[in-house]
């Protein structure tokens, strides 16, 4: 990756069309078809929810986050699901996909997605997903791609003008500030009795928790920032505009055709029809406009915004001039305005940093203090003085001095405070949280420090939203409505605010123990001989029977009390668990990263649970070259005279998960994985030969023995007269060995 459109020999496919056409599920389908996948999306909300389907798909040893604030990165991923600017492309991967690529227009980060579009590619196969605006430009920069228009899957209809109360459910209301948010929020509780709020200022933990109860009907009503136009997958059957213009950061303007039509398309799912309208007292949309909308009709993309890539760290001047470098395309325009361009210019002129940034290592690595987002929103000297005390420091000291950083995450660690503070603080945590992804920078605890800290607020943020604008059932006390009452109102009145600070205790304890559920990583939880699932002292679902034997489900057994919001995010959570299980359990012979008849063999043996017939495999066995032999070798396969199986899934632990899934997919209570340290046991009758095989074992006559066990004694025999110890050796008693022996073959006997 990296390379230019040409240099690699890739399939280029863009996929272009209105919204909920069902571009961005398929891209994610086709990448899950290849051995390993990136795509990059346009909003780290966006990048949550992907990555939560495709951990549900595969499990989340196999899955990569990277954002700005987020980095989950297991051992040995096989697809990353990423933000746009934060993709790693210097790992190759089959597939690779980019989402929403008309933000190539947008002023400030429309050159960070030109580039991707440009450059970034899969070894095999590429996606550019977007609108169907895009086509006419990128037909003209690429043209060897295949053009892949997608049609809308459901019907988009005008509604009207409506107000507050004529809502219908189910629907989404849409303004450009945070203000604007909370004051529709706090009108719809009052008419409605409860709504969520989704704005991009919110970390993913409490988007998660507000879109949960929006999914399972706690509230009918959404009120969002167009962040929701971004392919956000909300189950919203109306979409109405409260506002029709935005602050883009420079100016006041009315928002283009195609950005409302963004929007208002993510009204209708899959098949289901959806609508759009104004909000009184805003003027209903006109004829033309509404034709437009409903028809996807809108100008095509002429200009996308260009940055070079090409940057020359030898002093701050030349860096400064390459990144103004000349557009080299008509259809390219140089970007006008971007954050790190403006705070390089700004620290350029401070004497401390000016003095310093003296060699190209330097200059780069000032060039890397400038990408610290402006999470904050503050005035571009402010945000400067930040990255200059940052910059120095780096250039001193070579690491960020731990205290100094405590001390900053420290002031912000708190979650007292109404909405505003705790989103301010939220803001200046997501800095730290970006600061404290870049290793070489500082200490890796602050990464941990940061998240806690991000957690606490987010999880305090969700709880204000809840108050605020979810409405409660009255009390459970009612007041008499006598004299004595009225004397005693006091009192009571005490009572129920006792009450009150009861109930929000313990929503905010079961908060807090769902988020820690949903965050804790793999071995957090344990399993049980029964299939109980476990997190600490607490039982959360038990193991059952999926499409496959390497599919089982976890179907959840906790408390319905919980709510229905958190009840989908443990479910969510266990669904990545029940995948990891079995992904973690085969990691020695994962088959997706191998090639030839070695990849076909390990496929073999994931089928078996680790565990191969000789016979059912033996016409690739005989195809093996010395090189493929030493390929399986090197990753535990042995390949024996009766099976083939894998040594790392044949530890007690191996060996008990592999009888579980078995026990599970057959839905019977046998086979059991026999006592630690025991080779061979008592064959059950109705019990087949393949469950016994999956779990480590070869049934010989009466008994069934450990595979290994079985190799080794063939192998003795191979090289002398049948020992006295080969009873001992098998486990077998006197009595039963001949026929055990019979069983394995004409030398045994």
């Amino acid at each position: 990756m990296g390379a230019s459109a040409h240099d690699l020999d890739t399939t280029l496919v863009l996929a272009l069309g209105p919204t909920n056409t069902g571009k961005t599920h398929r891209a994610v389908t086709r990448m899950l078809e290849h051995e390993s996948g990136m795509i990059g999306l346009p909003l780290r909300l966006l990048a949550r929810e992907v990555y939560d389907r495709v951990t549900r798909a595969v499990g989340e040893s196999q899955v990569a986050l990277v954002t700005g604030e987020e980095k989950r990165v297991p051992r040995a991923p096989r697809y990353w699901v990423c933000t746009v600017e934060a993709m790693p492309l210097d790992r190759p991967v089959h597939f690779l996909a980019i989402d929403e690529v008309q933000l190539a227009a947008h002023r400030e980060r429309g050159h960070v997605f030109t580039d991707r579009l440009l450059h970034a590619r899969g070894t095999r196969e590429t996606w550019l997903l977007g609108a169907d605006t895009m086509a006419p430009i990128l037909r003209e920069l690429l043209p060897g791609a295949r053009l892949e228009r997608q049609a809308r899957l459901s019907a988009l209809r005008h509604a009207g003008r409506s107000g507050l109360g004529g809502l219908p459910p189910r629907s989404a209301i849409v303004a450009f500030s945070a203000a604007e948010v909370y004051d529709l929020a706090a009108r719809m509780r009052q008419k409605k009795g409860g709504v969520a709020v989704v704005l991009g200022a919110l970390s993913p933990r409490t988007r998660n928790a507000q879109v949960a109860l929006y999914e399972a009907r706690e509230v009918q009503y959404l009120v969002a920032t167009d962040a929701i136009g971004m392919g956000l997958n909300l189950d919203v059957d109306h979409v109405a505009f409260a506002a029709v213009e935005k602050f883009d950061g420079r100016e006041h303007r009315p928002l283009e055709p195609a950005e409302l039509g963004q929007i208002a398309g993510r009204a209708g799912r899959y098949q289901r029809d959806g609508t759009f309208g104004t909000l009184n007292p805003l003027p209903g949309f006109s004829e033309k406009l509404v034709a437009r909308l409903e028809e996807h009709r809108f100008p095509p993309v002429t200009r996308l915004v260009w940055r070079s890539p090409e940057l020359d760290f030898a002093s701050i001047d030349t860096l400064l001039a390459s990144l103004s470098t000349a557009a080299p395309h008509p259809v390219f325009t140089r970007v006008e305005q971007a954050d790190d361009f403006d705070v390089l210019r700004t620290l350029a002129d401070r004497p401390r940093v000016r003095e310093r940034a003296i060699g190209e290592d330097v200059v780069r690595l000032l060039w890397d203090v400038c990408q610290i987002p402006d999470y904050r929103k503050l005035t571009i000297l402010d945000h400067a003085s930040l990255l200059e005390e940052i910059f120095v420091t780096l250039v001193e000291r070579g690491r960020l001095d731990p205290g100094w950083v405590d001390r900053h995450v420290q002031r912000i660690d708190r979650v007292e405070g109404e909405i505003d503070e705790l989103t301010a603080r939220l803001a200046a945590i997501r800095v730290w949280t970006y600061v404290s992804h870049q290793r070489e920078w500082i200490d890796g605890s602050l990464e941990e420090r940061a998240r806690e800290v991000e957690d606490r607020l987010g999880d305090a943020l969700h709880e204000r939203l809840v108050e605020r604008f979810v409405a409660r059932a009255p009390r459970a006390m009612s007041i008499p409505r006598t004299e004595e009452a009225a004397r005693k109102g006091g009192f009571f009145a005490q009572i129920g605010d006792m009450l009150d600070d009861v109930r929000r205790a313990e929503e905010r304890d079961r908060e807090s123990r769902v988020a820690r559920i949903v965050e804790a990583p793999h071995d957090a939880f344990q399993i049980d001989d029964a299939g109980v699932v476990s997190w600490g002292d607490e039982e959360l679902g038990k193991l059952v029977a999926g499409r496959d034997l390497l599919s089982p489900r976890v179907v959840l057994t906790v408390d319905d009390t919980i709510g229905a919001g958190a009840r989908s995010r443990i479910e969510r959570r266990m669904a990545a668990y029940g995948r990891d299980l079995v992904s973690e359990l085969l990691r020695p012979i994962a088959s997706h990263d191998a090639e030839g008849l070695v990849r076909g063999v390990l496929w073999q043996l994931e089928r078996g649970l680790g565990t191969l017939d000789v016979e059912r495999a033996k016409g690739e066995i005989a195809a093996l070259s010395d090189e493929d032999r030493t390929a399986l070798d090197k990753r535990g396969v042995v390949i024996g005279s009766r099976t083939v199986f894998a040594r790392g899934l044949l530890s007690a632990e191996a060996l008990r998960l592999r009888a579980l899934l078995v026990r599970v997919y057959r839905g019977t209570k046998e086979p059991r994985a026999p006592m630690r340290g025991v080779v061979s046991t008592a064959r059950l009758k109705d019990v087949p030969f393949e469950s016994y095989l999956a779990v480590g074992f070869l049934p010989l006559g009466p008994r069934v023995v450990r595979v290994d066990v079985v190799e080794r004694v063939l192998a003795r025999l191979r090289e002398q007269e049948t020992p006295n110890e080969i009873g001992s050796w098998l486990g077998v008693r006197s009595r039963e060995l001949p026929k055990v022996l019979a069983a394995l073959g004409d030398r045994a006997r």
